[in-house]
C-alpha cells in the first residue's frame, strides 16, 4: 500500500485542527471485523476470514467454561488481585530455586488461571492464592479514568484481556513453567510442561496471517486487535518461537509438531516487520506502537497514544532483526535505514524533568541524546497525546497528568545504537 494512503488518518487528524496548541485529534483504532475483512480483495478474503472464525469459536468456548462452572453456584467469588505480575515470576533465579516452595506457589497460581484458550491475563501477581471455583480467569483491568467515548473502555467490562500479551503476560508464564518443570517432582512437572505447551499453542493460535500478534486474543475489539508492538510485544513473542523452535530456554519437551509451527511463526513474524516498517523517502525507517492488522497503517491505543513512529518499540524491533543468525539483504537495508532514522532523530542538551511538580523538556547542556516516543510518520515531527484525544506538537503542552505519568521522551535507542556498532562491519 501506498504511504500516503497508509498514513492517512493522522495527516488527516492535524490538518482540521483549528486549535493553536493542539494540532490535531487522535482517531480511534479500528477493530478487524468481518465487515473489513470483506472488503480486501478476493484472494486475500480466505485467511483472514478462517481466523475471525477461530476467535469467535474460541471465545465463545470460553465463555461457556466459565458459564458450566458457574452453573448451579448462587454467587461466586471476586476478581483475582490485580497488580504487577511479572515480578512476581522471576525468570533469573538459581535452578534449584524453582524446586523451592515459593516457586511452587506460583506455579499452582499460573497453572490455575490459564484461560481454556491457554493464555493468561495481565496485571496479576502471581504469588497468591490458585484460583476459586467461579472465578474470573482475569483481575480486573478496566480504566478507572475512561470516560464514555474513551478508546479504552472495554465492549463488556465482564470481560476483558482474557488472554493477552500486553505487559508480558502470557509470555512469562510460559517460560517460568518452562524453567520449573525441570525442578518439580514428576506429577508437577508434567502439569507444568502441558500449561506451557498449551500457551504456546495459544500463541500460534493467535497470530495473524500476516504474522503479527494482536494484544487480546481471541480478539477484544479497538485497538486490542492491531498488530501490537507496544511493550515489545510482538517482538518477545516471536522470540519465544525461536527458542521454542530450537528447545531452548527450557522448552526442548515441546513436540516435534510444535516446535515446527514455532519455527514458521517466527519466520512469519520477521517478515511481519520488514512489511509493516515504514519508508521515509523510500528508505526503511521506524515502526509504530500498533499497526493496523490489514493494512499495516500505524494505529492509535488509548487516547492519548497516536497513529505514529515509536522510537522505543522501533530500538527493540531493530535490535531483534539483528539478533537474526543470517540476516537477508532485506533485513540489513531494515537495520541501516531504521538505524541511521534513530540517529538522525537524537536530541541533545535537552532533559525531559520534573520542574514544579510537572515534568516539561528543558535546555540542559550535557544532557542527552534522548528520543521523543512518538514522531509523525511524514514530518518525522514529534507529536503528544492527552486525555482528550487532543494531539499536540510540544509535551509541555499537554496536562501534568499525563506529562508526570507517561514516558514522552527517552533514552531508549541508545543500546540499540551500541550494538548496531558492533553488528554493522561487514554488511552490506
Amino acid at each position: 500500500m501506498p504511504l500516503a494512503r497508509r498514513l492517512l488518518p493522522l495527516v488527516l487528524a492535524i490538518s482540521s485542527s483549528a486549535f493553536a496548541a493542539q494540532i490535531g485529534t487522535i482517531p480511534p483504532a479500528q477493530s478487524l471485523s468481518a465487515e473489513r475483512v470483506a472488503a480486501l480483495p478476493a484472494a486475500d478474503r480466505a485467511p483472514w476470514a478462517a481466523y475471525l472464525a477461530r476467535s469467535e469459536a474460541q471465545m465463545a468456548a470460553d465463555r461457556a467454561a466459565l458459564a458450566a462452572e458457574r452453573q448451579g453456584m448462587t454467587e461466586w467469588p471476586g476478581p483475582p488481585e490485580g497488580g504487577h505480575g511479572e515480578s512476581t515470576m522471576p525468570l533469573d533465579k538459581p535452578s534449584a530455586w524453582y524446586a523451592s516452595e515459593a516457586a511452587q506457589v506460583v506455579v499452582a497460581n499460573i497453572l490455575s488461571f490459564q484461560t481454556p484458550a491457554g493464555g493468561w491475563g495481565k496485571n496479576q501477581p502471581r504469588d497468591r492464592a490458585p484460583r476459586l471455583k467461579g472465578q474470573a480467569y482475569v483481575s480486573d483491568n478496566n480504566n478507572k479514568r475512561a470516560t464514555p467515548g474513551d478508546y479504552d473502555t472495554a465492549q463488556d467490562a465482564q470481560w476483558t484481556y482474557v488472554g493477552t500479551i500486553d505487559n508480558d503476560a502470557t509470555i512469562t508464564e510460559i517460560r517460568f513453567l518452562a524453567l520449573a518443570q525441570a525442578q518439580l517432582p514428576a506429577d508437577l512437572a508434567q502439569a507444568c510442561r502441558g500449561a506451557a505447551e498449551r500457551g504456546v499453542r495459544y500463541l500460534l493460535a493467535a497470530q495473524f496471517p500476516n504474522g503479527g500478534w494482536p494484544q487480546v486474543w481471541p480478539l477484544q475489539g479497538g485497538y486490542h486487535d492491531a498488530v501490537t508492538l507496544n511493550d515489545n510485544a510482538v517482538v518477545e513473542v516471536a522470540e519465544l518461537m525461536a527458542w521454542a523452535s530450537r528447545g531452548e530456554a527450557g522448552l526442548a519437551f515441546l513436540p516435534a509438531d510444535v516446535k515446527a509451527a514455532a519455527g514458521a511463526a517466527h519466520d512469519r513474524a520477521v517478515q511481519l516487520l520488514l512489511a509493516s516498517q515504514i519508508r521515509i523517502n523510500g528508505r526503511p525507517g521506524l515502526w509504530a506502537q500498533q499497526h493496523d492488522p490489514l493494512t499495516l497503517a500505524p494505529a492509535s491505543a488509548r487516547n492519548y497514544e497516536p497513529p505514529a513512529l515509536s522510537a522505543g518499540e522501533s530500538a527493540r524491533a531493530l535490535e531483534f532483526l539483528m539478533a537474526q543468525p543470517k540476516p537477508s539483504p532485506a533485513i540489513v537495508e531494515a537495520v541501516k535505514g531504521g538505524v541511521a532514522l534513530l540517529r538522525s532523530l537524537a536530541v541533545r542538551d535537552r532533559a525531559f524533568v520534573k520542574v514544579d511538580g510537572a515534568r516539561r523538556l528543558v535546555t540542559q547542556p550535557g544532557a542527552g541524546p534522548i528520543w521523543a516516543r512518538y514522531y509523525d510518520p511524514v514530518t518525522l515531527q514529534p507529536v503528544f497525546g492527552d486525555r482528550d484525544k487532543s494531539l499536540h506538537d510540544d509535551v509541555n503542552d499537554i496536562s501534568a497528568e499525563r506529562r508526570n505519568g507517561y514516558a514522552w521522551w527517552g533514552s531508549w535507542p541508545v543500546k540499540t545504537l551500541k550494538a548496531y556498532e558492533a553488528w554493522a562491519p561487514g554488511r552490506r
